[in-house]
């Protein structure tokens, strides 16, 4: 017996031992490998790829097509996943690998026109041209790298296909990138229900008009019903839900600002940018530097594009802020009743066209969707057809599909941009989306222009609000010059910002927009007028990491006055008190901040879900909208929020503050006691780097990254925030990198990546800075040779292959 125990023993033994070497060497071959020797095909001379502590990859070669295969190769390795799903996501591919779930996601893209636009636009580029050639030699480097390796885990769970990359994928996921600065699927919908079914006086607390002073010193019904707001309410949920499931990033706002060198300690121009983008696993940047013959440049890097959207070297820099300017009209088309494939377009029935998608559904048969087109572009209602009342279709103008948008070749020559004019002239090719590019360089010069293409609407109209497509409100009657752009060069000032604010275009051209809220930008721009101040590294770094801002004292002065009415118990004042003496810091200890979050979300619900629904309330949360609308609404004693419609009695701001105040209470004590101890900001408010595999458990605990507890807030210059809503807060979005650099001291650069460079579980890589990330620590970024080779922990060769 004792025998026979010891074999069995010694079998179960031999039987983990194999297991966990298999799954060693599973692991094992999945990684990234960062020293050695790998033959390339179409490399014409040797290639070397240093490592430094962090994995940025340091690239230098002898001409640019190598370059731009090796880094191509080596992108891959780390990133092979999200390559993977951002295509999918932009091409409407994901419930081919996700199942049903995610069909909405996919007939939402579908209807948008990326993938047919990506085909049409990739037929008509010059393949010759210098920026297609090393799109080519990109796409071939990934592709070579997936030809010749392992899949990575995420591919093996999902039972993904692997598929070569291809141009039309990097123009696909170039619209995803201008879709998702588009606030027009949450807010006009929202904005235009309020106005068509409450009425125009419920909109005087929303600040919806183009302000011609500068923002730092009502239009006829729409026949729509009600089966056509349940379906816009579903398109604006399936616009948000869509980066939710797939783990891709969404772009939310950021801060840039460049001080000329009469502002600054080493009297040369600072460069300062921390574009705000959700947060996710991996994160969305890749660093490379990149080096050969006449070229040079430390740069961020998306997934399957091959140029840099952020970069710096020795001569120059810039960093994006996103513009925020309304590119995409929602327009409500008059159908004929004889002919429910025309519309009314410039007084005549006009046809709309037609074309099929087959949407590919993991373990469902495929599902076919019949796409129309009217004048005004495409119909996006036939996304969800069973939702809308049928003949009403909701059209969409959008600038990304209307223009001819040579966005590779912008930061083609962005990326070489080494004089003030060379800048201008790149900027001037972004089309869609909209982004301010803030520049500097080590001459002395500084400069921001907002790009984009900006359409001439008809006198009068405004896209806050879906437009009537049967009279003319859609129409665009040309373009304005780049000229015309708001922007600025040398300002005498010494200084230039970017806050995703409303910017003042001195040509006067009005540039309706989703623009974030004042306060960010007054904060940056009140720190940055200081007259004496000298500006340096650090002082840049502090400035970024600033947790202040003006928002909650706009709010308090108006509502603590009822609120001292309100609170009559005297153990019920003490929770006031943090209020009452609050700074406006969203310190990791501060209680008020707590309290001040919780209490806004508890006033916008009492005041608006009764009137507006829950969904299309839920749909307003993650507006800008509401940002701008609830001080104006606590200064108007008289709103018609105040009242309750679904009771009798008519209730006034009073009664509406007191029971939110009622909520936040109950809502705190539910979730942390009585003790205004355990109500600090860091509790409440923390960051976890989400994985789409992430959000299934127990996968959570292997893929996400996270939580830490991390201070700042919706809209403090250290944005670290998400949607309004209830404790606890899970922050969404933030700094995306945090950048400086001093151009008396270029190869000092300083920086941080959220996560880490890998998106390759098990990697050290995976997540090695976002400790460091959450506790506000920069690191080098080194573009000297000699501290690249210092730093250097691995080198990686590249020769050709035979």
């Amino acid at each position: 017996m004792r025998i026979a125990l010891k074999i069995l023993l010694g079998l179960l033994l031999v039987l983990v031992l194999a297991v966990g070497g298999a799954a060693t060497w599973y692991l094992n071959v999945k990684q990234p490998v960062r020293s050695g020797t790998v033959d390339l095909f179409k490399l014409t001379a040797p290639v070397s790829v240093q490592y430094d502590e962090r994995g940025v990859p340091h690239i230098r070669t002898e001409n640019e097509a190598d370059m731009y295969r090796a880094l191509g190769y080596v992108h891959a390795q780390d990133r092979l996943f999200q390559m993977e799903m951002v295509r999918r996501l932009a091409k409407g591919e994901l419930a081919e690998i996700l199942g049903p779930k995610l069909l909405d996601t996919d007939k939402l893209f579908r209807t948008l026109g990326i993938r047919q636009r990506a085909q049409e636009y990739v037929a008509k580029m010059d393949m010759e041209s210098p920026a297609s050639k090393a799109l080519l030699a990109y796409l071939d480097g990934i592709n070579q790298y997936q030809d010749t390796h392992r899949a990575p885990i995420e591919f093996d769970i999902l039972g993904i296909p692997q598929q070569p990359f291809t141009p039309q994928d990097t123009v696909a996921v170039t619209g995803y990138l201008a879709y998702s600065f588009a606030a027009a699927f949450r807010t006009e919908p929202a904005l235009t229900y309020i106005r068509d079914t409450l009425g125009p006086q419920y909109l005087k607390d929303f600040d919806i008009e183009w302000h011609p002073e500068g923002v730092l010193s009502a239009a006829p019904a729409l026949a729509l019903g009600k089966k056509d707001w349940e379906g816009l309410n579903r398109l604006a949920q399936a616009s948000q839900e869509a980066m939710e499931a797939a783990g891709v990033p969404m772009f939310e706002g950021s801060n840039a600002w460049a001080i000329s060198g009469k502002r600054t300690a080493s009297g040369k121009p600072l460069l300062a940018g921390d574009p705000h983008i959700a947060f996710s696993a991996p994160a969305v940047w890749y660093e490379a530097h990149l080096s050969s013959p006449g070229f040079e440049l430390y740069g961020h890097y998306q997934a399957l594009n091959p140029v840099a959207l952020l970069g710096h070297n020795t001569q120059f820099g810039w960093s994006l802020t996103m513009f925020q300017n309304d590119d995409v009209d929602l327009i409500a088309e008059k159908v004929n009743p004889a002919n429910p494939k025309q519309v009314w377009y410039h007084n005549q029935w006009v046809d709309m066209t037609s074309r099929t998608e087959v949407i590919q559904v993991k373990g469902k048969s495929p599902v076919k969707l019949v796409l129309n087109r009217s004048p005004h572009g495409p119909i996006i209602s036939d996304a969800f057809k069973d939702t809308f009342d049928e003949g009403k279709p909701i059209a969409m103008w959008w600038a990304f599909l209307e223009t001819e948008n040579p966005i590779l070749d912008a930061f083609y020559e962005l990326n070489r941009a080494d004089t003030r004019e060379k800048a201008r002239n790149a900027a001037e090719k972004i089309h869609a989306p909209g982004l301010n590019v803030v520049w500097a360089n080590a001459k002395g010069d500084i400069g921001w222009w907002a790009a984009g293409r900006l359409p001439i609407r008809p006198e009068g109209v405004n896209p806050t609000f879906i437009l009537d497509g049967s009279k003319g409100e859609a129409d665009k009657l040309g373009f304005y010059r780049f000229a015309d752009n708001p922007q600025e060069e040398n300002p005498s000032r010494g200084y230039i910002m970017s806050a995703n604010h409303q910017p003042l275009p001195r040509s006067g051209v009005p540039v309706p927009g989703y623009y974030n809220l004042v306060d960010r930008a007054q904060r940056l721009d009140n720190v940055l007028r200081a007259p004496d101040r000298l500006w340096d590294s650090a002082a840049a770094q502090a400035l970024q990491l600033d947790v202040n801002n003006g928002y909650a004292a706009r709010i308090l002065q108006e509502v603590m006055p009822v609120l001292y009415s309100v609170v009559t118990d005297p153990n019920e004042k003490s929770f006031l008190e943090p209020l009452a003496k609050w700074d406006g810091a969203y310190t990791r200890d501060s209680i008020a901040a707590t309290l001040f979050t919780q209490f806004t979300y508890e006033l916008a619900k009492a005041a608006m879900e009764d009137e507006m629904g829950e969904v299309q309330f839920k749909n307003l949360l993650r507006t800008r909208a509401l940002d701008a609308a609830l001080p104006l609404l606590v200064a108007n004693a008289d709103s018609p929020w105040w009242d309750n419609v679904d009771t009798k009695a008519k209730e006034s701001r009073f009664e509406t503050v007191r029971i939110a105040w009622v909520n936040t209470l109950k809502h705190l004590q539910g979730l942390y006691g009585n003790s205004l101890l355990e109500w600090s900001w860091g509790k409440t408010h923390t960051l976890t780097h989400g994985h789409p595999l992430g959000m299934q458990k127990p996968l959570d605990k292997l893929f996400n990254v996270g939580p830490f507890p991390v201070p700042g807030g919706r809209e403090t210059p250290n944005n670290l925030s998400g949607p309004i809503g209830p404790a606890p807060w899970a922050v969404t979005y933030g700094p995306s990198t945090r950048r400086v650099i001093d151009f008396a001291e270029p190869t000092k650069a300083l920086g941080i990546n959220p996560v880490g460079q890998s998106g390759v579980l098990f990697d050290k890589h995976y997540d090695d800075q976002a400790e460091r990330y959450a506790e506000g620590i920069y690191v080098p970024q080194y573009l000297d040779a000699d501290d690249v080779k210092k730093h250097a922990e691995s080198t990686l060769r590249l020769r050709p292959a035979h």
